[in-house]
């Protein structure tokens, strides 16, 4: 099979030569790479061209997340598109054919798959990748819950409908609203696995939060999230990674982390909402609630990961 890849970057020279290293090394070998790069001062383009992507510029003026994806996709030649963000990587070699595959059946528009963090990323930030990607696939999912660092669309859909380019975050969850409301499907692949990495400070993380609560308020006009909201998810989700870190025997080690992250997360939240409504409770669950109290067992796949060269093999 052939597809495209969009990625978008900025800076991301850590970064995009595990992700294209990973790409070289799928299952599925003919990909046309385009990287949408929004001014880097960096390598980035240069890493890119090495490995034969197509360059697409942004002026970071102009940026916004739907504006660089309708870029990327406009470049694309291919029916099916994967979306990545640059600082991402594939953990198997059979990442695209999984996720492409739920396109077999017509009605799909819409793919995305599992993410996980690395070592280094926050401990509450793994409680939200599990919460968001669980281990089971939903090959007809339904709600319009989605990511783009790691998705795919069909680009004849993307023609007819594409990426809203005023939002300041969510635009994956537009259109797949969208898609949803034109009888299209949405499907969640658990095996098409990638790791993400976020590297943030606590104003990083308020901000980010702060910044997909605008739009959300935006898809979604009757949603709210008061003070009283903010308390509890604030202390559900600080007692629920505390009691997951105690069951792993790190608590003492991340405790301040996971007040500090929750705090930001929510305050960001909090700060980006002002308007009073009810909104989906499926929806609202996903985004918000913290994850179950199970115990933690990832199932085993039996193909092999990617071995890269670039840096320490596992990050997680």
């Amino acid at each position: 099979m052939t597809c495209s890849l969009v990625i978008r970057a900025f800076n991301e020279a850590r970064h995009l030569p595990r992700l294209l290293e990973g790409v070289r090394q799928q299952t599925v070998q003919d990909v046309e790479i385009i990287l949408v790069d929004s001014g880097s001062t960096d390598d980035t383009v240069k890493i890119a061209e090495s490995f034969g992507a197509k360059i697409v510029h942004i002026a970071p003026a102009d940026f916004t997340f739907g504006r660089s994806l309708n870029l990327g996709i406009s470049a694309a030649t291919h029916e099916l598109v994967a979306i990545a963000s640059a600082h991402v990587y594939p953990v198997y070699p059979d990442w695209l054919e999984r996720l492409f595959e739920p396109f077999a059946d017509a009605s799909i528009g819409l793919a995305y798959g599992k993410q996980r963090g690395a070592e280094t990323s926050k401990y509450s930030e793994h409680q939200i990748f599990a919460r968001w990607f669980p281990d089971s696939s939903d090959l007809r999912q339904s709600h319009p819950f989605c990511n783009n660092a790691n998705a795919a669309i069909r680009r004849a859909l993307w023609q007819k409908y594409p990426y809203d380019e005023t939002l300041t975050g969510l635009e994956d969850l537009a259109w797949a609203k969208g898609l949803q409301s034109q009888g299209g499907g949405i499907a969640y692949v658990a095996d098409a696995e990638i790791i993400h990495l976020h590297d943030e400070t606590p104003v990083g993380v308020r901000n980010r939060y702060r910044r997909e609560a605008m739009a959300f308020k935006q898809i979604y006009p009757e949603a709210h999230f008061n003070a009283y909201d903010f308390i509890r998810m604030t202390i559900s989700n600080i007692a629920n990674d505390l009691y997951h870190s105690a069951h792993e025997n790190v608590m003492l080690q991340y405790l301040a982390e996971i007040c500090w992250f929750r705090f930001n997360q929510f305050l960001g939240t909090y700060q980006g909402y002002r308007q009073a409504a009810v909104w989906s409770w499926n929806l609202r669950q996903t985004f918000y609630y913290p994850r179950g109290l199970e115990a933690d067992e990832t199932p085993k796949r039996e193909i092999e990961p990617i071995r890269y060269q670039t840096g320490k093999q596992d990050d997680r």
